[in-house]
């Protein structure tokens, strides 16, 4: 018994390193450079914040924005209604085209 555990071929380290480097590499390029680039995106968007822009918070709301702070915007949801939010709350900027088009 033992001399036929003897003669089963192990692969060699340098294949279990490369093999191993491989998942490193697709886990990467798959997985976290996506995330990465969805964050700087969002985070270039949140920066470009315009009084006036029609926007659309993580929650759904739907405003305009009539006063941008360091950390907080204000958005008026109806006539004469304002809300404060965070920065970070607001996900995109929604147009009259996209409107339209729904």
């Amino acid at each position: 018994m033992l001399h036929i555990l003897l003669q089963i071929n192990t692969p060699s380290n340098i294949s279990n390193i490369i093999f191993i480097g491989a998942i490193v590499l697709v886990f990467y390029f798959f997985m976290i450079r996506p995330q990465q680039k969805k964050v700087s995106d969002a985070k270039k968007f949140r920066e470009a914040l315009t009084k006036g822009m029609n926007v659309v918070t993580i929650g759904g709301l739907h405003g305009k924005l009539v006063e941008i702070n360091d950390t907080t915007v204000w958005v008026e949801v109806d006539k004469g209604l304002r809300l404060k939010f965070d920065k970070s709350a607001i996900a995109v900027e929604s147009t009259t085209k996209a409107n339209e088009k729904a």
